[in-house]
C-alpha cells in the first residue's frame, strides 16, 4: 500500500473496530475540538496547553473507550474485543492504562520530588512553578509516547507503518470532526450504536 492508502486503512480499522458507541463518538468529538485548542495553545501558551490537553481533552477521549464502547463479541466485524485489542497498531486499552499510570504518577512525584532527580535546575517554590514544571513533563510524555510507538512499529512492522501511524496520532483531531459531527444528534435519536455501513474503497 502507498501512505495515503494505509493512512485511509489504519482510519477505518480505528474506527470500525473502537468506535461504535454513539457517546463514544460524542466525546471524542468534543475532544477533537478541545485537541485543536490545545494545539493553538501550544504555540503561545505552552503550561496551559498541556494542562488542558491531558486533564480535559485526552480525559474525555479515554472515558469514552473504557467506560462507552461495547466488549463483547464484535458482530459486526466478526471478532473478539481479545483479537482487537492484539492487532492494534496504537495502543491498546492496556497501554493507555501504563500510560496513565504514569501521567498520573508524574505529579505526585513531582510534588514530593520538586527538581524531578535533578531534572530541573531550580525546584518549584509556588503553584505557578509546579504547574511550568509539570506542563514540561506531560508534553514530554505525551512526545515521548507517541515517538516510542511510532519507533516501536519500525521494528515489529515497518518504517512507513510506524510514519502512517504518527501522521494519523497528530491529524486525529480534524479527522474526528468529520467523522463524528452527527454523533450528538444521533444520540439525542436515542441511537446508541452506530448502524453497521460499508468500507467505502
Amino acid at each position: 500500500m502507498t501512505f495515503l492508502e494505509e493512512l485511509k486503512e489504519q482510519r477505518w480499522d480505528d474506527h470500525r473496530f473502537y468506535h461504535h458507541s454513539r457517546v463514544n463518538q460524542s466525546l471524542h468529538l468534543l475532544s477533537a475540538i478541545s485537541f485543536l485548542v490545545t494545539y493553538a495553545l501550544l504555540f503561545t501558551q505552552p503550561v496551559a496547553a498541556a494542562l488542558f490537553g491531558w486533564i480535559f481533552s485526552m480525559c474525555i477521549r479515554q472515558v469514552g473507550h473504557f467506560f462507552f464502547e461495547p466488549k463483547g463479541y464484535d458482530d459486526m466485524n466478526q471478532a473478539t474485543h481479545e483479537y482487537k485489542e492484539a492487532v492494534k497498531v496504537g495502543y491498546n486499552l492496556r497501554r493507555k492504562v501504563i500510560l496513565h499510570t504514569i501521567w498520573g504518577l508524574i505529579p505526585i512525584v513531582l510534588l514530593f520530588v520538586p527538581t524531578m532527580f535533578g531534572l530541573f535546575a531550580q525546584a518549584h517554590t509556588d503553584f505557578a512553578s509546579y504547574a511550568q514544571h509539570l506542563s514540561v513533563l506531560w508534553i514530554g510524555l505525551a512526545a515521548g509516547a507517541l515517538l516510542f510507538r511510532t519507533i516501536h512499529l519500525f521494528f515489529i512492522r515497518s518504517v512507513q507503518t510506524g510514519l502512517v501511524w504518527f501522521t494519523k496520532i497528530l491529524t486525529d483531531p480534524f479527522h474526528d470532526i468529520m467523522l463524528y459531527h452527527k454523533a450528538p444528534l444521533a444520540l439525542l435519536r436515542g441511537e446508541l450504536i452506530e448502524p453497521a455501513k460499508p468500507h467505502a474503497a
